[in-house]
C-alpha cells in the first residue's frame, strides 16, 4: 500500500470514530455562557414538571485532581410519566434513563448544549416504533430550543 493510501485510510479511520462517538447525540449552540445555559435548562426542565436527580459539574471534578477542564456539566432528569412508558417498548432502556444534558464549552469558547435523541435510543434498543419515542422527542426540542432562545 502507497503511503499516502496509507495516511488517508488513517484520517478516514479517526475521524469516522469521531462521527460515531457523538452518534445519537442532538446539539445546539447556545449564546450563553456554560452556567448560564445549564441554569436555563434545569430551570426549564422544573418548570416542565421534570424531576431534577443530579447536576454534574465535570470541571469542578476535574479540579479536585488537579487538572483543568473548560466548563463541562450534566444535568440528570426526567420523570416517570415519560419514562415508564419508553422502558415499556424495551426495559434496556433504562441503562439510558433518566434522561441527561450537557453542557459544555468548546476549545473556540463556543457553548453547546445536548442531549441523547430518542430516536437514536429506540434504534439502539431496538424498539423503533415505540410511540413514547414522539412525545420524549418533542420535550426535549423545546426545552432546548427555549434555553438557547434569546
Amino acid at each position: 500500500m502507497k503511503l499516502s493510501q496509507l495516511l488517508f485510510a488513517s484520517l478516514l479511520i479517526s475521524f469516522s470514530s469521531l462521527a460515531l462517538s457523538a452518534a445519537g447525540l442532538i446539539t445546539v449552540k447556545s449564546p450563553y455562557d456554560a452556567k448560564e445555559t445549564m441554569y436555563r435548562f434545569e430551570k426549564l426542565a422544573k418548570k416542565k414538571g421534570l424531576n431534577v436527580f443530579a447536576r454534574i459539574d465535570h470541571t469542578a471534578g476535574a479540579a479536585k485532581i488537579g487538572k483543568i477542564l473548560r466548563p463541562t456539566e450534566v444535568l440528570i432528569f426526567g420523570n416517570p410519566q415519560g419514562g415508564t412508558p419508553f422502558m415499556e417498548c424495551a426495559q434496556t432502556l433504562g441503562i439510558d434513563l433518566p434522561l441527561k444534558a450537557l453542557v459544555w464549552e468548546d476549545e473556540s469558547g463556543q457553548v453547546w448544549l445536548g442531549y441523547n435523541d430518542p430516536v437514536y435510543l429506540a434504534q439502539r434498543h431496538g424498539v423503533t416504533e415505540c410511540p413514547a419515542v414522539d412525545g420524549l422527542s418533542n420535550v426535549l426540542s423545546e426545552l432546548a430550543g427555549k434555553t438557547v432562545a434569546h
